[in-house]
């Protein structure tokens, strides 16, 4: 019988561990083994957000709109609708292109660093210690004010002397506190 704190292999007999001490139960047989939580890969995420995609549908809106006008466009001079339905659908992929980067970019804030992630083939992750952030700023365009958007960002000490932006936060005040007070924390 293995014992499940030490993993020493004890006789079946032996009532405790050879190696530990730890005193088996009946049923130690029968029981599996968890893994420590405190012992994780990844440490838990305090926020984990994604730049929003309210400019995305707003593109899907107007590709389809201007599909519909391409259409009639075209179905004036006489353009079949095999070949004017499909031209007009390919007005689609470009806000289609913009949902896809948007979606491949992931903002994570953990108990001692922001970590971006971006890519799809190729991914990238960029980690900045939250002990080397100098300075969070909150900036918005009359646009993104208008929608309660915003960008993060953060100034850190590294050796490049890095900006590091997070674009087209929803309520990035929001998300800017939470990073402050994570950084607090950090000070203590």
């Amino acid at each position: 019988m293995f014992c499940i704190k030490c993993g020493t292999n004890n006789s079946d007999a032996a009532v405790y561990c050879i190696k530990c001490g730890n005193q088996f139960d009946l049923e130690e047989e029968t029981r599996v083994a968890t893994r420590n939580p405190d012992i994780s890969s990844e440490s838990p995420g305090i926020f984990s957000i994604t730049p929003t995609l309210m400019f995305v549908k707003l593109g899907y809106l107007l590709a389809v709109i201007a599909a519909f006008l391409l259409v009639a466009v075209l179905s004036i001079p006489g353009v079949p609708w095999w070949i004017s339905v499909p031209l007009g659908m390919l007005l689609l992929l470009v806000p289609a292109y913009y949902h896809i980067r948007q979606k491949l970019v992931r903002y994570k804030l953990t108990d001692t660093m922001i970590e971006i992630d971006r890519g799809m083939i190729s991914r990238s992750r960029q980690n900045v210690p939250l002990r080397r952030v100098q300075d969070v700023t909150v900036s918005s365009t009359l646009p993104q004010r208008l929608l309660g958007l915003g960008d993060l960002v953060i100034d850190n000490a590294s050796e490049q002397g890095g900006k590091v932006v997070l674009k087209n936060i929803d309520s990035p005040r929001k998300y800017a506190d939470i990073l402050l007070k994570q950084m607090r924390l950090l000070d203590k």
